[in-house]
């Protein structure tokens, strides 16, 4: 039952809130506990509503400035519901200021801070709201806040990387497929035209590109239709299971890209279980989070199957072994703090050394697709340019 109290504080101030209890002797409990003096204590029928949040999505980047701010305050020794009226004011993002509303409004009701996130997993992700609940039960809230800070700081960090790793090739395939649609619909009739007009006949391959151009020219609308219709469908498969298991297969099994997205999973599994094994969460719940955040489905059947194992009694390092997912030097690394019981600190340190080892292979794996792209674009482009120019020999031919 949640009931609805008016009190005084010592200070004189006028205090309303709202806490849930079994009848009015805890509310009457938590308020002479709080050195309140009460003046009024009413059943309320309100309840802690989910809220779904469709607007800004928020990133690591906004969860590492929370937690930094929030730890900041609570170091301070300010209280949670004050914390979470300055961290409204003072975030950006929209998703996270209506969150922030509601869980300063349930904690005022009594609702435990872990329990009124759990509201809101659009915007807090499991692993935060893990911490939150291990930091409450520990009484050290605020260390723990200053892990995930630094924790979303790397992450943050790390998808920074990605992304910059990618830009190149992506922005260099928008200007390829531009640059041929250009030629083929802007200068293709153009050039050809003046071959047409003096009634030669026209080499096949030239004719082959001079209809698509025709085509396209003619039916663009079509060509739009059936873009937008292949990107919708192909996005639509990506966010399916299949879609998402097809990709994340490729992920870890192409030669080009597999080094690299293995050595991120790594990256965050190690980091992710050494936050949460140093915060004093069990190995077997710390790995049920952990599987869900390596951002790869086929690695979280795996892991699943890995903790199963570890709960029959098998050590995680063989556990983690028989995945034959992780490089070697991973479960080797944990083999020896289970020995030397500083499972946590090995893995906070295996962590950094992969963080160090993903940059160098985004770094080589851009400087290898790079290459095969320019390689794509000049023989699509000189493929057009041939075509356009084969007239102009038969003409000389002609003449000659």
């Amino acid at each position: 039952m949640i009931y609805k109290y008016k009190a005084i504080s010592q200070r004189g101030e006028s205090i309303e809130g709202f806490f849930e209890g079994n009848d009015e002797a805890d509310v009457l409990a938590m308020l002479k506990g709080n050195n309140y003096l009460p003046i009024s204590i009413e059943k309320d029928s309100g309840t802690v509503t989910e809220v779904h949040i469709f607007s800004a999505k928020v990133g690591k980047k906004d969860l590492a400035v929370f937690c930094r701010q929030f730890y900041t305050m609570l170091n301070a020794g300010i209280g949670i519901v004050k914390c979470m009226e300055i961290l409204e004011k003072q975030t950006e993002n929209k998703s996270l200021i209506k969150a922030l509303e509601t869980l300063g409004e349930n904690v005022q009701k009594g609702f435990a801070l872990s329990e009124s996130m759990k509201k809101h997993t659009k915007v807090f992700p499991p692993l935060l709201i893990n911490m939150v609940e291990a930091g409450e039960v520990s009484g050290n809230l605020d260390t723990i806040m200053e892990r995930m800070a630094i924790h979303f700081e790397k992450e943050n960090k790390l998808e920074n990387k990605i992304k910059s790793a990618f830009m190149y090739p992506a922005v260099l395939s928008v200007v390829t497929v531009a640059v041929v649609i250009f030629m083929l619909v802007g200068v293709m009739p153009t050039f050809v035209g003046m071959f047409e007009a003096s009634g030669q006949a026209l080499p096949q391959l030239t004719l082959l590109l001079l209809n698509i151009s025709n085509w396209m020219t003619k039916y663009w609308y079509i060509f739009i239709f059936f873009s937008i219709i292949i990107t919708v469908g192909s996005m639509m498969f990506m966010k399916s299971a299949e879609g998402r298991r097809f990709f994340d297969t490729l992920k870890i099994t192409v030669p080009i890209v597999k080094n690299t997205n293995i050595k991120i999973i790594t990256s965050r599994f190690t980091r992710t279980l050494s936050t949460l094994m140093d915060s004093g969460i069990p190995l077997l719940q710390a790995m049920d989070v952990v599987s869900r955040v390596v951002g790869n489905t086929v690695v979280l059947d795996k892991l699943t199957v890995a903790s199963e194992n570890v709960r029959k009694g098998i050590p995680l390092s063989k556990a983690i072994h028989d995945m034959k997912v992780f490089p070697p030097m991973v479960d080797s690394m944990i083999k020896i703090g289970e020995e030397s019981g500083t499972l946590d600190d090995i893995l906070n340190k295996t962590a950094d050394f992969y963080d160090e080892e993903v940059e160098t292979a985004l770094q080589r794996m851009t400087t290898l697709m790079e290459p095969i792209l320019i390689v794509v674009m000049a023989l699509l482009i000189g493929f057009i340019v041939i075509a356009m120019v084969l007239p102009l020999f038969d003409m000389v031919n002609t003449i000659q």
